[in-house]
């Protein structure tokens, strides 16, 4: 199991970071597009400004999925355990999903049921019914990223606990045959 959920955690991982370049791209080929007809032809386009903003609202999702993967993103309790021994670092970790899951999961179960459970005002069904002026695609494309990142870091959140758990055996293995 903690092989497939580390494989599972690593090949998501590889796919966002495609997206996240790909969004990246589209970000600034939108800009680019918008500048130029603005500065040049004096007629922008007006579907570039939307498309470059919800590029950016890919990006910073996905990017903080690819950011607590590689754990570049801003580590609870590092600070105050610098240097842990085994249990305290259990702790530390501990609490910090304590604190990923209190924030993610009410945002995760808001994006697909309502206060009383049904699904119809949940925050993707109502989502679903806007449509995007100058694009005309439904909101829904774009917000669908919010749950889509969420669940992907509740994945590399698995995938850090079966890794320090694999770490910790191999650490007991190689003191016992030593």
């Amino acid at each position: 199991m903690r092989r497939f959920i580390l494989g599972l955690s690593n090949g998501i991982n590889a796919v966002v970071r495609r997206v996240t370049i790909f969004a990246v791209a589209l970000m600034f080929v939108a800009v680019m597009v918008q500048v130029i007809a603005r500065y040049v032809f004096s007629s922008p386009p007006v579907w570039t400004e939307d498309v470059a903003r919800y590029a950016m609202v890919w990006t910073g999702l996905l990017g903080a999925s690819l950011s607590f993967k590689s754990r570049s993103d801003a580590v609870l309790m590092q600070s105050v355990f610098p240097s842990r021994p085994h249990l305290l670092g259990l702790l530390a970790d501990a609490l910090q999903t304590v604190a990923i899951l209190t924030f993610i999961l009410p945002v995760l179960y808001f994006c697909f049921f309502d206060l009383r459970g049904g699904m119809a005002r949940s925050y993707l069904a109502r989502q679903a019914g806007i449509t995007m002026d100058t694009l005309g695609i439904p909101m829904v494309w774009i917000s669908v990223v919010v749950p889509v990142s969420f669940i992907i870091i509740l994945i590399h959140l698995a995938a850090r606990w079966a890794e320090g758990h694999s770490r910790h055996d191999q650490t007991e293995l190689t003191a016992a045959l030593d």
